[in-house]
């Protein structure tokens, strides 16, 4: 099989994720902290699960992939300790979105994720599968066990990662990032600003000089290598695998939370 970078990366850009509505229709439905909570208890859990390399980097290099573990490493610690500062921006936005704060403390991390799950537990704990222990979909599950095989150094589940790491990237650089800023700061619903130090995480990641810009070259370039070789399919199948399972995602959170929503009574649970 003959793949170019440039026909995964178009692969990646026509597949239905990178073009999900949820931002938008966040956006049109202003909707209320307690679901603002449940949205970033989901995507908060994703993204905790994407930062860890695993035993990924050693396997690049024990399957002679010497320059992809480098790149690997360079976005594994550019990503190390974000979790701290998107439990802030998510609980500012819930505040932001309420008649009174709902969070004394924005930085206490271990309080903002608690009831950031409390809410989810309350709104979304009656779908299929749902784990009320961790506050997880079937759906953010399926997603983050994409990211468990770089527990694994086998060659095949090596180069599948590294499909997953090019599509995670794109994503995150084109579709992510740009979405939160969109409906967190520039729909104005919530009065935010990216230089308050509270959408710090968003400052960092976001336009030509932010963290998933150099990220997504980084994967590119690292990606482009592997696709010379005889395990490009391997490449393609780690893509589509983390793209589909990210879709899932967005779909039962725009469904539950969104576009068709729960009803207005549900949604309505105690914020304080």
């Amino acid at each position: 099989m003959s793949v170019t970078i440039s026909d995964l990366v178009e692969r990646v850009k026509s597949h239905r994720c990178y073009s999900h509505p949820i931002f938008k229709n966040w956006v049109k439905i202003e909707p209320e902290p307690p679901v603002v909570g449940a949205l970033f208890h989901q995507i908060q859990s994703f993204c905790a699960s994407t930062r860890p390399g695993w035993s990924f980097p050693d396997a690049l290099k024990e399957h002679g992939l010497h320059r992809q573990s480098e790149l690997l490493e360079e976005i594994v610690e550019s990503e190390s300790g974000h979790g701290p500062e998107l439990a802030t921006m998510a609980g500012y936005i819930v505040n932001q979105s309420a008649e009174k704060p709902v969070f004394a403390d924005l930085y206490n991390q271990e309080k903002v994720e608690a009831k950031l799950k409390d809410f989810s537990n309350q709104l979304l704990g009656s779908l299929p599968g749902y784990d009320m222990d961790t506050g997880l979909t079937a759906q953010v599950r399926k997603a983050i066990g994409v990211f468990d095989h770089r527990k694994m150094t086998d060659i095949e589940n090596t180069y599948r990662n590294l499909g997953t790491t090019l599509a995670l990237e794109m994503i995150s650089n084109q579709q992510l990032i740009p979405g939160e800023k969109y409906c967190l700061v520039d729909s104005g619903i919530y009065n935010a600003d990216l230089e308050v130090p509270e959408m710090h995480y968003l400052l960092e990641h976001w336009g030509e000089v932010g963290a998933e810009q150099h990220h997504e070259q980084n994967a590119r370039t690292a990606v482009e290598l592997a696709l010379k070789t005889e395990y490009a399919h391997l490449v393609i199948e780690g893509a589509d695998d983390f793209l589909d399972s990210l879709t899932g995602l967005w779909d039962v959170l725009d469904a539950a939370l969104l576009q068709s929503g729960v009803a207005a009574e549900q949604r309505k649970v105690a914020y304080v």
